[in-house]
């Protein structure tokens, strides 16, 4: 299978285009058109994993974090960045990052992290703003159904757990074909009376550019008349962190217990303990900082991320107990699940997990 198939096959799950605009995903080296003799799942692609991958004889790496990011001019072998790249590269050995991408996916990092937590009534902690839009089309009645068809298959009307979602109205249309037109129905230069239905679709927006060529390719008409309006709406589905609640709430010792337990944690950096029951909890996996004005918002109880430095954690303001577990702790799942999602897609591919432990942080007690 070349890479180019796998690629296309990966991001119909995870959506490249929902990343963080500082992110650097996607293929980060390699050549598409190479023949993928299998995959070697890591959690970072360091110089022991690409040696791993070769060893093992498996030449494309899909990691989480981008072990590629702004700033690289040169590729020299200087720092352990460079020489991981060199290695992969001399040894033909693709790299291919997803990021925030999972960390905005609705089944993601976070959706894991409270999984693990018995986290009940769980919703995205800081949604996507300004990625959704509508597209409004006008086709004659005798291709609705066409021209549906192929605006669902280029993913718009896809709402939640729901597909297929439009709004249709019906109407009389007119155009006059001028010289130079080949219209579909009509004669040049006599106006023309047509049924037509208006059609209304939501979609997000990296989704823009396959829906308008599906639509103008099934539309029977010269000119398609169509608008795309910006929405304002927040997307529920997409987004970093989560929120969710306990069936019945816990001591914060009880809970500190529990983080420990399904963490398999040695220590717990947390703000004081406020004497209250914890029942709902926020969770950003990585450096979740940024999620704690909206953890309080959400009326958390408890918040868990990790990277909090030391002024971070005023933030709490003892409005709830903030936690932080560790970067890679908080996202030790996503090796499994990427290994999961990737088996499901290609049950007769050899498809590993990595045996190298890259979390470079060790503690003693």
């Amino acid at each position: 299978m070349k890479l180019y198939n796998i690629i296309s096959e990966l991001e119909k799950s995870f959506q490249m285009s929902q990343a963080e605009d500082f992110d650097n995903v996607g293929l980060l080296c390699g050549n598409p058109e190479r023949e993928i003799t299998g995959i070697l799942v890591c959690h970072d692609a360091l110089e022991n994993v690409v040696e791993e991958a070769i060893a093992k004889h498996l030449n494309l790496i899909v990691c989480f974090h981008p072990i590629i990011f702004s700033g690289l001019k040169s590729i020299t072998g200087k720092n352990y960045v460079e020489r991981a790249i060199l290695k992969a590269i001399e040894n033909q050995i693709a790299i291919y990052a997803i990021h925030t991408a999972f960390d905005n996916d609705y089944f993601g990092v976070n959706y894991q992290i409270c999984e693990t937590l018995g986290l009940k009534n769980q919703n995205i902690l800081m949604p996507k703003q300004n990625n959704l839009k509508q597209l409004a089309v006008y086709v004659p009645h005798s291709h609705t159904e066409a021209v549906k068809e192929a605006i669902f298959a280029a993913g718009a009307g896809h709402i939640g757990f729901y597909d297929e979602c439009s709004f249709s109205v019906s109407g009389q249309g007119t155009f006059r074909p001028l010289s130079g037109s080949n219209p579909y129905s009509g004669t040049q230069n006599t106006r023309e009376h047509t049924e037509e239905d208006l059609l209304f679709f939501i979609f997000e927006n990296h989704r823009q550019s396959r829906i308008i060529q599906a639509m103008k390719t099934t539309h029977p008409y010269e000119e398609v008349a169509y608008q795309i309006y910006a929405l304002d709406n927040e997307n529920p589905y997409v987004g970093l962190g989560r929120y969710g609640d306990f069936e019945d709430a816990l001591s914060e010792e009880a809970f500190l217990k529990l983080v420990k337990e399904k963490f398999n944690l040695s220590v717990i950096r947390h703000s004081a303990l406020r004497g209250k029951p914890v029942k709902r909890v926020g969770v950003l996996g990585g450096s979740g900082a940024s999620g704690i004005g909206a953890a309080i918002r959400q009326k958390c109880d408890a918040y868990l991320t990790g990277d909090v430095k030391y002024h971070e954690f005023f933030q709490a303001e003892n409005k709830m107990l903030l936690c932080d577990i560790g970067h890679f702790e908080s996202e030790q799942f996503v090796t499994q699940q990427l290994f999961d999602i990737l088996s499901e897609k290609f049950p007769k591919f050899a498809i590993l997990k990595t045996e190298e432990n890259t979390n470079p942080v060790n503690y003693f007690l």
